[in-house]
Parts: structure tokens; C-alpha cells; sequence
């Protein structure tokens, strides 16, 4: 018997900028993600510079990840987020791993795996990228990602290969 009651699930989104002052996107997407219907943010992290992972003419990237219950679907969540983007400029179908205004990825959902076209949960890069790894593991150390691991095992695994991001103070 449905009692129609919200179901929240748990959810962590990655957070980048490097274009236009991207302290200031990447706060003010996480202060847009807290007011987005159907969201309760439960934490942000950090702040962390890291060089770009595509071309290296351009500037470094400041990433955080938010962690949320949300009772919206991952595709509600995907459409909410890129309209986040769009308002911080974001214009899409440019050079891959290119600069940005604003970079919103859904790293986890719920313990789903997902896999469309244009939706892949947990998101492909985050086993293998500090600069996910490290905010994601100052909210949730022991937080598993489907079909992964542990988070804190996925950091060990990567901390001497991979470049660490720099925390920036808060």
C-alpha cells in the first residue's frame, strides 16, 4: 500500500569551474543546488584547486561536491542541475574537457547504476580523478560507489599516480 510519501535518496554531485572567478560559480552553484525543489543538501565540501585534466592552455579548475537527499528522480536531478549550468553561462557542445563556467555531475544516486545516452551513474570518471575523490571523501570516506568501492580505497589507490588537488581555505 503506497502512502504517497516522499522517498529521499542520498546523492553527491561534483562541482567545477575554472572560467569568470570560479569560487564564486562553483559557491554559488552549491548555494543553487540547496534551493532546488525536491532537494535538502546535507554538506559541501571543500574547495580544491587542481590543474585541467583535458588541454593545458587553460586555467586551473576549483571543484567541491555536495552532498544531498533528494526525492527527485537522477533525470529530474540531471535536467535541475544543467539548468544551473545554463544560468551560469555554461554553453554546451564545446571542446571536451574543455574550460567552463560551471561543470555539475551526478557521482552518485541512490546506489544505482545507470546507464543512457546521456546519463551515467555512477559518473565513468570518478574511480580515477583526485579532484572528485578528495571533496567526495571529506563528506563521505566510507561511502560506496556502486560498482567501484569504498571511496577512501579508490583515494589510496590513486594517491601517488594521480596529481592531489590544493584545498583552498575556506
Amino acid at each position: 500500500m503506497s502512502t504517497g510519501a516522499a522517498r529521499w535518496l542520498p546523492a553527491y554531485v561534483g562541482v567545477g569551474s575554472n572560467l569568470d572567478d570560479p569560487e564564486r560559480h562553483v559557491r554559488r552553484a552549491m548555494d543553487d543546488i540547496a534551493a532546488m525543489t525536491g532537494v535538502c543538501c546535507v554538506s559541501g565540501s571543500s574547495l580544491y584547486r587542481s590543474p585541467p585534466m583535458g588541454p593545458a592552455d587553460q586555467p586551473d579548475f576549483v571543484n567541491a561536491v555536495v552532498s544531498m537527499l533528494t526525492t527527485r528522480t537522477a533525470r529530474e536531478l540531471l535536467s535541475g542541475l544543467q539548468a544551473i549550468e545554463t544560468a551560469h553561462g555554461r554553453v554546451r557542445g564545446r571542446e571536451r574537457w574543455g574550460p567552463r563556467t560551471l561543470d555539475l555531475d551526478i557521482l552518485v544516486f541512490g546506489g544505482q547504476i545507470i546507464n543512457e545516452p546521456d546519463l551515467t551513474v555512477p559518473h565513468p570518471g570518478t574511480a580515477n580523478r583526485n579532484f572528485v575523490l578528495l571533496p567526495l571523501g571529506e563528506l563521505a570516506p566510507d561511502l560506496y560507489v556502486p560498482g567501484l568501492g569504498c571511496v577512501s580505497s579508490l583515494a589510496d589507490r590513486i594517491a601517488d599516480a594521480v596529481p592531489a588537488p590544493v584545498k583552498l581555505g575556506d
